[in-house]
């Protein structure tokens, strides 16, 4: 059965080790993570080459999985008559700010673009035209499509393709084998087995790391819902490939947005898509103050960030203003949140709010790390492989490249298709299963991701959530959080590490009464891994580049002598320690680095 069901859950548990089922996978092409990127690489490597075993290991059923889970009301790229791939590279270098980015791996993207939509056009997702038969744009590059059936239609092309999908399987580790990447493991959280998946090359496309910073957009506080980002998304595919030694890169660049407030829906859909301008408390536009950097259309940092420093000068609370909006208009801008945050027009109509007499409140969110929206992830080739051989990225899990969004995604797995594939037909046969290195690697994960389950009901220690709940407050007061307003410094850095550090040795008194706990606990680790390397990338960067994504109050400036350039980390696998360096920026595509 290509789409194997998570199934119910065992009531069953283990006791120790040795009661621990594990389930071997062979296969060629192993994909971590099902969600946008994943399902294009799916289905581009079986195009390729239909004689391929390709795998998903996926955490959450895929027809409903990752960040586009619930649908989407737009696609944020989608070059224009008119326009090339080069045009789209020097808007999003204009939207960091000029850089840097790398605009190698950005042109390439873009050159695979439009394909990767229209093959979603052609597989059934609706995409708005005009009376022509034209696109419908709603800014300069994004466009409206009805996208609540967005996530369906990329997962059954994946199983179509022949993608056997392991639902219910939450990645935890790398198989490593001399340096080179060989496959993953898992823990099945509904059936409590151990999966062990060789690959002859594999793909993490896990998504972005959200949840790692405490949110201020909801007054519920444990069921992590309410943030901007798929709380799904923890990082785990990052801290996977930073405990075998990948190079991480621009993880300092956070994804801030700017969402409505205490009900963290998307700001752009009125503010873009429907023209409300962003006002303060005193009435006044906000981004009149930004005339010099584009106003409406500065940088998208600087439009998420001007909203908190309204608050910080006193002139806080900020609004969408909505107040002069036609019936007409208002109808058809909920109808555009039932696509994408249908919860949200059921928050305005609990208040009783018409939209129309009381502007939509708005606020920061909390910082995400993502290379789909920013461009913190991975250190990728054109290839699309890590610096472990056989490890490629796709998606929101490769860094360098912001601005990629939905489309780009798509468009990334594809590439990384490629480049796996590519690799196999040069990489050596993976190790014998009796391997004795390979075994030890395997029973030492085992002993790992199963130990807060085995030790026991009466074990008195520390619940997922507690440690969770502890690393957000951490990183939100000292490694720049939302209610610091995104300002942090050295001591503040220094402060998150030593505490941090303090968490990783506690990792030992992690506790889990059931499988799901069990998965929790898991991704509290990687949260806490993640965490260190954000707060590392921070600390690098000794400047201000892009205020409020990443922002030192020791070094309010842009420093371009020393920092115009990538900041990478890197992590010993046998030490554990964290190395910070940098990388040059090159100019590829003509023209101003700070304007479209």
């Amino acid at each position: 059965m290509a789409n194997r069901p998570g199934g119910r859950r065992t009531l069953a548990l283990p006791k120790n080790l040795a009661e621990v089922k594990v389930e071997v996978v062979d296969c060629d092409l192993l994909i971590i993570g099902g969600g946008n990127a994943g399902c294009f690489v799916a289905t581009e490597a079986a195009l390729k080459d239909p004689t391929l075993k390709i795998v998903i290991m996926e955490k959450a059923e895929i027809m409903r999985s990752g960040a586009c889970s619930a649908g989407m009301d737009a696609l944020n790229t989608y070059i224009p008559e008119g326009k090339t791939p080069e045009d789209l590279v020097r808007w999003s270098r204009a939207q960091v700010g000029g850089g840097p980015l790398r605009e190698d791996l950005a042109l390439s993207n873009a050159r695979e673009l439009n394909e990767a939509i229209d093959d979603l056009e052609r597989w059934g997702l609706p995409i708005l035209r005009d009376e022509n038969g034209k696109i419908r744009y709603r800014g300069k590059w994004d466009i409206s499509i009805h996208g609540e059936q967005l996530k369906p239609i990329m997962a059954e092309k994946a199983i179509e393709a022949g993608a056997e999908v392991y639902n219910r399987v939450a990645g935890t580790s790398l198989l490593m084998d001399g340096g080179r990447c060989v496959g993953a493991t898992g823990l099945g959280v509904r059936d409590g087995k151990f999966y062990v998946f060789r690959s002859r090359s594999t793909v993490v496309s896990t998504g972005g790391a959200g949840t790692l910073y405490k949110s201020y957009t909801a007054d519920s506080t444990d069921s992590g819902a309410q943030i901007w980002m798929c709380p799904y998304c923890v990082g785990s595919g990052y801290a996977m490939g930073f405990r075998q030694g990948a190079e991480l890169s621009s993880l300092e660049q956070r994804w801030v947005a700017t969402r409505t407030k205490d009900f963290c829906g998307p700001v752009d859909t009125i503010s873009v898509g429907y023209k409300a301008p962003i006002i303060n408390c005193k009435d006044e536009k906000v981004m009149s103050r930004y005339a010099h950097l584009g106003g409406d259309a500065a940088p998208r940092y600087i439009r998420a960030n001007a909203p908190m420093e309204e608050w910080l000068a006193g002139r806080g609370p900020c609004y969408c203003d909505t107040r002069n909006m036609a019936p007409e208009r208002v109808e058809a801008m909920m109808t555009d949140y039932l696509n994408e945050r249908p919860s949200f027009v059921l928050f305005l109509a609990s208040r009783g709010q018409d939209v129309t007499k009381e502007p939509i409140e708005i606020y920061g969110s909390d910082p995400y790390i993502m290379g789909g929206h920013t461009m913190g992830g991975f250190w990728v080739d054109m290839e699309r492989m890590t610096t472990v051989p056989g490890l490629f990225a796709a998606g929101e899990t490769a860094g360098g490249n912001p601005n990629k969004f939905v489309g780009g995604c798509a468009a990334e797995g594809k590439l990384a298709a490629r480049g796996a594939i590519a690799y196999m037909a040069k990489a050596a046969p993976l190790p014998a299963p009796s391997d004795p290195a390979f075994v030890n690697q395997l029973e030492a994960e085992k002993a790992r991701v199963f130990a807060p389950l085995l030790r026991g009901a009466e074990f008195d220690g520390v619940k997922p959530l507690e440690m969770k709940e502890r690393l957000q407050r951490l990183m939100d007061e000292y490694a720049g959080g939302t209610s610091q307003y995104y300002r942090t410094n050295e001591e503040r850095l220094d402060y998150a590490l030593k505490h941090i550090a303090m968490l990783q040795s506690q990792f030992q008194y992690l506790k889990a009464a059931d499988l799901h706990e069990l998965m929790e606990a898991n991704e509290t680790m990687d949260r806490v891994d993640v965490s260190e390397a954000v707060v590392h990338h921070l600390k690098a960067r000794k400047e201000t580049r892009w205020a409020g994504w990443q922002t030192r109050s020791d070094y309010p400036e842009r420093d371009d002598k020393n920092f115009d350039c990538f900041v990478e980390t890197r992590r010993d696998p046998e030490t554990g320690v964290v190395t910070a360096f940098t990388r040059p920026y090159e100019q590829l595509v003509d023209g101003d680095r700070f304007k479209a």
